[in-house]
């Protein structure tokens, strides 16, 4: 995994509520991922987008105990990624505070109930795609999430940009479109962020999607900090 430059993470989160790391993953550790789409049983279900609304492809959740590429990118991500989150909660004045080790965080959503694993695959197709959503499963909610890209773009696929919107007060929705490679991470906003304005910071609405797929299989590692109720 390439090492995550904190400051430079901080910085982009706090001006875009996203931040891409490129070559976070070699090609190698791509492929293995990829890969326990079919081969592993490890998975807790398996959602159909089109069934739900949620636009068309595929997804699976995995079950616990993790596979270890996946438990090690969560817990590896998580503590650089706290000092950020509980810095947010301060400028919005949101009490709520999050701990150091991510152990500590499933701890505190299985007391709420929260206790099923939300890291999953994605599986996109040609005509397949993922509306703008967020990934809220309870009341216990980490404020950043990541995505890893698993497939080459132009090799393996065709469209199926990855895309952010944000909604601020009394304005029209922006979108990002963010760049990826295989093996690129976004970092990114799982529901508001903090923007400073004339009387201090306000919450900003963040959803996230990706484009139609024109050609080809498009994998994706989504990588969730909070369980499901």
């Amino acid at each position: 995994m390439t090492h995550i430059a904190p400051q430079t993470l901080t910085a982009e989160l706090d001006a875009k509520g996203w931040s891409r790391i490129p070559a976070f993953l070699s090609g190698d550790a791509c492929r293995d991922l990829a890969g326990l789409y079919s081969a592993n049983p490890r998975f807790r279900s398996r959602v159909i987008m089109a069934r739900h609304g949620f636009g068309s492809g595929e997804y699976k959740y995995f079950a616990y105990p993790l596979p270890v590429q996946v438990q090690t990118l969560r817990e590896t991500l998580y503590p650089s990624l706290a000092p950020i989150a509980n810095a947010w909660h301060e400028r919005l004045g949101i009490a709520r505070r999050f701990p150091a080790s991510h152990k500590a965080f499933l701890a505190e959503c299985a007391t709420a109930g929260q206790s099923r694993p939300t890291p999953l695959l994605l599986r996109y197709g040609p005509g397949d795609y993922n509306c703008l959503h967020q990934d809220l499963y309870g009341e216990q909610v980490f404020p950043l999430q990541a995505a890893i890209l698993l497939s080459r773009p132009g090799g393996d696929f065709e469209g199926g940009e990855f895309v952010l919107t944000e909604q601020r007060p009394r304005r029209q929705s922006r979108a990002h479109v963010v760049p990826l490679e295989r093996g690129d991470a976004v970092i990114f906003a799982v529901n508001t962020r903090p923007v400073d304005g004339a009387r201090g910071s306000y919450r900003v609405t963040m959803r996230h999607g990706v484009s139609e797929v024109r050609r080809g299989e498009r994998l994706t590692l989504g990588v969730i900090f909070h369980d499901a109720l």
